[in-house]
């Protein structure tokens, strides 16, 4: 009887070691940040919450997938790690609301709860997504508070420009996708290339996931309705030239280079508001300017932080 016992006793005890090393195979470390690490089910669940936000990386290879999840989730870890160096997370923030609401709209939902059993379909939940939008927003208040002081607005260049306006005009609106890339250390000509074929084979908004630097990507570069006034001269024309469906070729805009594809087009007839187009300006140009220092000091930050792929 006391031998039956230790019998299974030791049967109990391998079957759960056995249980114990299989679970812990399935996860592994797959980077190390500092001393943050990434397990694969860490890119897995990003790779749901990438296709949640642009449905059609369903349609390109998994390993395609992957690799966007991988690239997201490094750079999101590293933006966190320096965040914690100024701030304190999981706070409540006032913004939240409001950009989770850009979040929903931008997937044609209607309102929040909409969005949750959205992301329900993905195996996600709201708290995961907000953590997310949580280091995105507050790593914008950073390179506010870091580089405000460095913003120039040639306020009455932009006056002139809104004087210009008739009081009654037809208001020219593109809807737009955009991919940013830097050249790096590749000639330009075979990033253009790569960034060509990519859309050849895989789509415009994919290839945003895959290439592209700015903060659209995670929507496949989705931008959303632009008014022509708000654009520069340098992106404005080659997009009057666009058929809907199109994109432009590579513009340079600083040290980064832009592909923008065009949606859709829309004219309304507008009573223009001097002070709100005044407005509307002088916001837009904030937010190129504030984009551009956001790319400057990533890099910088990325430059120096220790990132191991195990």
């Amino acid at each position: 009887m006391k031998l039956k016992k230790i019998l299974s006793f030791i049967i109990t005890y391998l079957v759960l070691l056995n249980f114990s090393s299989n679970a812990e195979s399935d996860i592994y470390i797959a980077y190390k940040v500092e001393n943050e690490i990434i397990t694969n089910i860490d890119i897995k669940n990003e790779s749901k919450y990438l296709i949640a936000l642009n449905n059609q990386l369903k349609n390109i290879d998994k390993n395609k997938i992957l690799i966007i999840a991988t690239e997201s989730i490094v750079k999101e870890k590293i933006k966190e790690i320096e965040l914690l160096k100024y701030y304190e997370l999981n706070q409540k923030n006032p913004y939240l609301k409001k950009i989770i609401k850009d979040f929903y709209l931008k997937l044609n939902l209607n309102n929040e709860t909409e969005f949750e059993n959205y992301l329900i379909k993905y195996d996600l939940t709201i708290k995961d997504v907000l953590k997310k939008i949580e280091i995105e927003t507050v790593w914008n208040q950073l390179i506010l508070e870091k580089y405000e002081n460095q913003i120039k607005i040639d306020v009455e260049m932009l006056k002139k420009k809104v004087s210009k306006k008739k009081i009654s005009q037809k208001k020219i609106s593109y809807l737009l996708s955009e991919i940013v890339f830097e050249k790096k250390d590749q000639p330009l000509n075979e990033v253009i290339e790569k960034i060509n074929l990519s859309i050849n084979e895989i789509g415009f908004e994919n290839t945003a996931n895959l290439y592209s630097v700015s903060d659209s990507a995670k929507f496949g570069g989705k931008v959303g309705w632009v008014e022509k006034e708000n654009l520069m001269k340098k992106i404005s024309r080659p997009i009057i030239k666009l058929k809907v469906g199109n994109h432009t070729k590579p513009i340079q805009v600083g040290s980064n280079f832009l592909i923008i594809k065009l949606q859709d087009i829309k004219e309304n007839l507008m009573e223009i508001d001097a002070d709100k187009e005044l407005e509307k300006f002088i916001s837009y140009e904030q937010n190129r300017q504030l984009d551009q220092f956001s790319k400057i000091y990533f890099n910088k930050v990325k430059l120096n932080t220790n990132i191991s792929e195990l």
